[in-house]
């Protein structure tokens, strides 16, 4: 949105100057993005008179020219085949920069006669108009008046408007927030309505009243179309729009002075004699003013006429080229309509249209200048074009008006701490447009460009911005003695140490939404419609996710596509349940997609086992407490779906207390998420993980070295293959805990001399003693307890 400062001062009775009205603006609120100042390039320029121009002796294409300039007569060098005498026109003197050819005028000689300067074109200027010769002024036009003051250069304000203040997208609505602070008096014009001459010929009809509410027109006959004048032109091109005509360019001012949009149409290319606002049909198209032909659609509202058989307008977006305006046009039917801001929203994206108009019904116009809007227009097209105006027909209603509600004024000091008295508090609000009624409380109700304002804390709001956010009292924290040593939650340090020892793993950290697809929610055990996001930030991530894995394995699938097939990714993050106080969840989650390049060596270790160790090692880091179950049989331990179920398994500490899933993934799954197979992963849910018994403290406890050696000794157990490896390793750990430190699995075997069905596990046993060196009775003791404690799984001494 932009402004020049007299456009401003039209609203707004002010002496400020374009730094003090920007720095107010900014004060209030406004985004202030930039303030564009042409009189300071203009500022070397002035009005310079020919008094003769004489051929060059050396060039028969230029002229010497004796110039009046405000600078004393000077000799220049001149080219523009329309330079002669009496001439008026722009003169640069020596160590202007010209911006139109970027450079800075020297004094040297040209073909031998020295230029004391430039006369100046439009272009070189960096104005319209022709290139071809000098510019050609007013004869009248005294000599050293500045450029700037010729062309009506002025500054203009460049700001950003938030989406909910709909009415600063009008100078008027920009200027009352102006008058609030204090820069100045509001001066805007009332409208005052024109009497219609005869009854309006065209009737009006709503066959779509949820998309166009209620619908205003007028006929105006005996206009007299053609340019804008030089004020109309000059504030439209200052803003960056071209000038089309009078009745389209009172439309587009209006649209920015007033936040109005408006639509003029040649009444004599109108079919029928009634103007329809409807729904769109499916095949029907329309052919824009902007050139191009779109195709509408139930959802869109469209303007039509021949009693609502041809479409001539996209309702709140932009006009057909049928019925636009041109400068033989004499009869007008000039429209005022309130369109819905969620249709006209959509419609935009849909047809990929971000006209004047779009967007402001998209942000919502006042509804309540529906008729002051025609009756605006109306009086500056009899002024501009004259004519005759018809009555006003209205069809539909307007929108109902903000509520009244209740406000105490002493809210704003308990929430901004502002010392402001219940008057200057009743001032600010009455001079923003609010009706004020004191009492006990006081009623309050918002303008009808105020929608966004629901409640006190949003008077609060527009109390405190208006007297300045400046203004706000500066407090010291209280003094709470010695600074806070920072300490973390366990959770907190849980997750530190989880995400630097899966990125010393070589993991790399991603970042994926917290949200994804109701149909992959569903896929991964979520999709509860309490978990719905109601304004969700893209159209595929409408959930809140149950797990990590499904955005870990589109991540991975994507690097995938670009040429990276063997990423290890991990994700630490929040995945959700239901809706429950304890339905939100920390996971750990890992994804893997092994494509290990090939290498005469062969491919390693199964990426699955290596997988394992590093879900293990990073358990053991986190603090988890010993005997962990590694539980494959998916009858005691049935995996989630979405894992390959011959090739996953559970850790857990009970058959009630899982704290991870790890394996492959299951190739359906896969195949849903569009990604290709292998993928591994785990999933650890850090909540689940009971956190160790006791203070934990930086400080390490004594250690306990024993002085005696320690011994080995060798077991080898025939056991079921159904019975895990890890199972046994537990069990003969648990014969002693006080003598047998570690036990690990050396060998395992099938084949020859051991049953179908059954393996070789093959042990060492690492035993240390404490208090004195064990006898061989007391050895072979400790060997029954392991013996004993293996059988408990089926396992047998091998012989």
């Amino acid at each position: 949105m932009k402004s020049t400062l007299s456009w401003l001062k039209a609203h707004l009775d002010t002496t400020a100057d374009v730094k003090a009205v920007a720095d107010a603006m900014t004060m209030a609120g406004l985004e202030v993005e930039d303030v564009i100042d042409p009189t300071a390039k203009l500022a070397p320029f002035t009005v310079a008179r020919i008094v003769s121009a004489e051929r060059h002796p050396n060039a028969d294409r230029l002229q010497v020219c004796q110039v009046e300039t405000v600078d004393g007569m000077k000799e220049i060098v001149c080219g523009a085949p329309n330079a002669r005498a009496g001439l008026v026109t722009i003169y640069a003197p020596i160590g202007a920069y010209v911006p139109g050819l970027d450079v800075t005028l020297v004094e040297k000689p040209v073909r031998g006669v020295v230029s004391n300067g430039m006369l100046c074109s439009a272009a070189e200027l960096e104005l319209a108009g022709d290139s071809d010769g000098i510019l050609d002024l007013d004869p009248g036009l005294a000599v050293g008046t500045p450029a700037a003051g010729v062309f009506g250069a002025e500054p203009v304000i460049d700001f950003e408007v938030t989406p909910n203040r709909p009415d600063w997208l009008g100078v008027d609505g920009i200027a009352r927030d102006l008058a609030a602070t204090g820069l100045g008096t509001l001066t805007t014009p009332t409208i005052t309505p024109v009497a219609g001459q005869f009854p309006c010929p065209v009737s009006i009809r709503l066959d779509a009243p949820e998309q166009c509410p209620v619908f205003a027109g007028r006929v105006i006959r005996g206009v007299t179309n053609g340019p804008s004048p030089d004020w109309l032109q000059q504030r439209l091109t200052a803003i960056g729009l071209r000038s089309i005509n009078r009745l389209v360019d009172v439309t587009n001012l209006i649209a920015y002075d007033r936040a109005r949009p408006l639509h003029v149409y040649d009444l004599a290319a109108l079919q029928g004699a009634t103007v329809v606002a409807r729904a769109g049909a499916e095949g029907e198209s329309l052919a824009a003013l902007d050139g191009k032909t779109y195709a509408t659609a139930p959802d869109i509202c469209v303007i039509a006429d021949d009693d609502g058989r041809r479409a001539i307008g996209l309702g709140g977006v932009m006009g057909g080229e049928t019925t636009g305006c041109s400068d033989a046009t004499t009869d007008v039917f000039l429209e005022s309509a309130w369109f819905d801001p969620l249709v006209t929203a959509q419609t935009g994206r849909t047809l990929g249209i971000s006209s004047d108009a779009q967007y402001r019904f998209a942000r919502r116009v006042d509804p309540a200048t529906v008729v002051p809007g025609i009756e605006l227009a109306t009086r500056m097209i009899l002024d501009l074009c004259g004519g005759e105006p018809s009555e006003v027909v209205v069809a539909g209603a307007a929108p109902a008006a903000p509520q009244a509600f209740a406000f105490d004024p002493a809210r704003v000091g308990r929430l901004t701490g502002l010392d402001i008295s219940a008057d200057r508090t009743a001032e600010v609000l009455t001079a923003l447009g609010f009706a004020v009624e004191t009492g006990q409380p006081w009623t309050v109700t918002p303008p009808s460009w105020r929608a966004d304002v629901e409640g006190p804390a949003d008077l609060v709001e527009e109390v405190a911005r208006i007297v300045g956010y400046d203004a706000l009292p500066s407090t010291p924290l209280p003094d709470l003695g010695a600074p806070s040593a920072g300490l973390l939650s366990p959770m907190q340090t849980r997750v530190r140490l989880a995400r630097r020892a899966l990125a010393a793993m070589g993991y790399a950290e991603a970042a994926t939404w917290s949200f994804t697809s109701e149909a992959i929610a569903g896929a991964f055990g979520g999709g509860d419609a309490r978990l719905h996001v109601e304004n969700p930030i893209a159209q595929g991530l409408d959930c809140m996710r149950p797990s990590i894995l499904p955005n870990l394995i589109q991540a991975a699938a994507r690097n995938a596509d670009r040429g990276h097939p063997d990423v290890a990714l991990f994700e630490i993050g929040p995945v959700y349940r239901d809706d429950s106080p304890t339905g939100q969840r920390t996971a750990i989650t890992v994804v893997v997609a092994p494509h290990a390049a090939r290498h005469w060596s062969g491919a390693g270790e199964d990426p699955l086992f290596q997988l394992k160790g590093d879900l293990m090692r990073l358990l053991t880091l986190i603090g988890a407490p010993a005997g962990l179950q590694t539980v494959q049989d998916a009858e005691r331990a049935p995996v989630d779906p979405w894992w390959h179920p011959g090739r996953s398994a559970r850790v857990q500490l009970g058959p009630k207390m899982v704290l991870a899933q790890f394996g492959a993934l299951h190739p359906a799954t896969l195949k849903t998420l569009d990604a290709e197979a292998p993928m591994l992963g785990f999933e650890l849910i850090l909540d689940a993980v009971p956190e160790p018994r006791g203070a934990r403290t930086k400080s390490r406890g004594s250690a306990k070295l024993s002085t005696l050696m320690p011994l080995s000794r060798d077991f080898a157990f025939v056991v079921e293959d159904r019975v895990p490896a890890g199972d046994l390793v537990r069990a003969v750990q648990g014969a002693d805990k006080t003598l047998i430190t570690e036990v690990a699995v050396f060998d395992v075997y099938r084949g020859k001399g051991i049953e179908p069905g059954f393996k070789s596990v093959a042990l060492e046993v690492t035993i240390q003693p404490d208090q004195a060196t064990l006898t061989e009775a007391e050895i072979d003791a400790l060997s029954a307890k392991v013996v004993a404690a293996a059988g408990k799984l089926g396992a047998t001494l091998r012989q």
